[in-house]
């Protein structure tokens, strides 16, 4: 049986970044975005990739996107929710709209594609789920409402999803990541800071797929990730 792992949002970095190191890995690699111009791109260059246009606000094409996924690959075994988006407003400044944009990507999203991949990871003797998350899940910060309330939310699901698969051996963590990814965009708007001051997307990658590969006896449910410098 081959092995399959799913990644909802594929973009430049972190995105990229697990693909091409589950790519390397062995895995057959399912790319989900919205962008189908960018993840096909990719696939011709990333050997056992393969790309599916997927919007993950839109929770009804998540089973046939699952089906037809197991139909070319298999069965999938790891599910990586790398989806997410960010309003960054005070609650005054934020519309119910941008709260419920926000709600729709981080957690509506992450419970079709769980609900959707359930059947596939439950044919493995062990699977995994990982959430990409941020420290705005534990904290919420002035001008963070509508992100940190959605974050907060898909990080008590994501604890939910934990308690209730673990015992079926499937394995569910949370990453934090806690700092600002290595992007062409993000160095440009800091362009003074030095190279240490960013989260490498490939360290990120080496993370996820040091989760999906514990042992059970030893599993982590959240794991932060900052570079050294970044305050906490």
């Amino acid at each position: 049986m081959n092995q399959v792992c799913v990644i909802v949002g594929v973009g430049p970095g972190n995105g990229e970044a697990l693909a091409r190191r589950f790519s390397e890995g062995g895995f057959q690699v399912a790319m989900l975005a919205r962008s189908g111009t960018y993840i096909n791109s990719l696939a011709q260059r990333l050997p056992n990739s393969h790309a599916w246009e997927y919007d993950a606000t839109d929770w009804r094409n998540a089973e046939t996107t699952f089906q037809s996924i197991e139909q070319q690959l298999g069965p999938v075994s790891v599910l990586l929710y790398n989806a997410g988006g960010g309003v960054f407003k005070s609650v005054e400044d934020a519309s119910v709209e941008d709260f419920e944009a926000n709600w729709r990507v981080n957690v509506q999203g992450l419970v079709a594609a769980t609900k959707a991949a359930l059947p596939q990871l439950r044919q493995h003797d062990t699977a995994s789920i990982v959430v990409t998350s941020a420290s705005a899940a534990t904290r919420g910060r002035a001008n963070t409402a509508p992100f940190a309330s959605a974050k907060a939310a898909q990080r008590s699901l994501a604890q939910s999803l934990a308690r209730q698969l673990g015992p079926e051996k499937i394995h569910v963590a949370n990453v934090l990541i806690d700092g600002v990814v290595d992007l062409p965009r993000t160095r440009a708007r800091r362009a003074d800071q030095p190279d240490d001051f960013f989260v490498k997307p490939a360290a990120v990658a080496d993370a996820v797929w040091m989760l999906c590969h514990q042992d059970p006896s030893a599993w982590t449910f959240e794991l932060d990730l900052r570079p050294f410098g970044e305050t906490w």
